[in-house]
């Protein structure tokens, strides 16, 4: 469990964040946060203001990252790819969260290394890390700037013949419902979103089509809502195209993986980030997945 516990004995009375400084190295930012976001426990309740004095027995909640042997896709001076496997979680959802992929990123290079952009949960694929807080700067200006170009790999439903730019803005709405919250949709009131479709291959046997997602912003479920727009889900989504009924069942962890493949195609999402193209350090870097995506689909299309 990557969230325990520990015990620490403060002999001289001291403001809460200056211990935390002094004994576990953080900045002050990261002993403020840290206290603020409820890890201190003072008699087991929770302690949260950085200013206050603390002197005696106290226990805070630390997060201490596991592996489970995850190899680095590549790794350069400053920053690290991994291929992230189907069904890690990027960061912990919650302080149960048995592992995610900050577990390993951190486990093999340091407190300080860091996840620079997100995929979803079920979405496999490339991620780009920062080994240290330079180089996370540098990278996030570089998100700012727009110089990064990613490709994604999807097997949707149905044929799709031509190349088609999707230009449908995307609305998340914050609602009292979990599903609203889940659902993003196209919607008038949304943020402007491009995506570039080519279709690659088509198995008539299936009726379902591999093809190549280059998505021009960069929005929560861009390429997952504009590929269920224009009626081409991608075979795997519990989401989009699914009934009500069917969210709540696979949100609950209570749809089987028969059920699952019977309803949306696949035990998976299949959608792969496959490539990322990108200039840093006065570098050009191009890196591609070494994954066999066509093979991982038709096994996920069968029990």
């Amino acid at each position: 469990m990557p969230f325990v516990i520990k015990k620490m004995y403060v002999e001289k009375k001291q403001r809460a964040f200056l211990f935390f400084i002094k004994e576990l190295n953080y900045t002050q930012k990261e002993a403020q946060r840290f206290i603020a976001r409820g890890r201190l426990l003072i008699n087991g309740e929770v302690m949260d203001k950085s200013s206050q004095k603390i002197q005696g027995e106290i226990e805070y909640i630390y997060f201490e990252p596991i592996t489970r042997g995850l190899n680095v896709h590549v790794e350069y001076d400053q920053f690290v790819v991994f291929d992230k496997p189907s069904g890690v979680l990027i960061h912990p959802q919650n302080k149960n969260t048995p592992y995610s992929l900050i577990d390993e990123l951190k486990y093999q290079y340091g407190r300080d290394a860091n996840i620079a952009h997100r995929i979803d949960q079920e979405t496999s694929g490339l991620v780009l890390c920062s080994k240290n807080k330079n180089s996370e700067r540098d990278i996030k200006m570089m998100f700012e700037h727009r110089d990064m170009k990613k490709k994604y790999l999807a097997m949707v439903h149905g044929e799709l013949k031509d190349d088609i730019s999707i230009e449908a803005p995307l609305l998340r709405k914050e609602d009292e419902s979990a599903i609203v919250r889940m659902v993003v949709k196209v919607h008038v009131d949304g943020k402007s979103s491009k995506t570039d479709i080519k279709p690659l291959k088509y198995f008539a046997d299936k009726d379902i089509t591999l093809v190549e997602c280059s998505p021009l912003t960069g929005r929560q479920h861009q390429i997952r809502v504009h590929l269920f727009h224009v009626k081409h889900p991608i075979v795997g989504d519990p989401i989009y195209g699914q009934s009500e009924k069917d969210i709540v069942r696979f949100l609950d962890k209570e749809l089987s993986i028969e059920d699952r493949i019977n309803l949306s195609g696949a035990s998976r999402l299949l959608l792969h980030a496959n490539e990322l193209e990108f200039d840093l350090y006065n570098e050009k870097f191009h890196i591609k997945s070494d994954v066999d995506f066509e093979k991982i689909c038709f096994e996920s299309m069968s029990i």
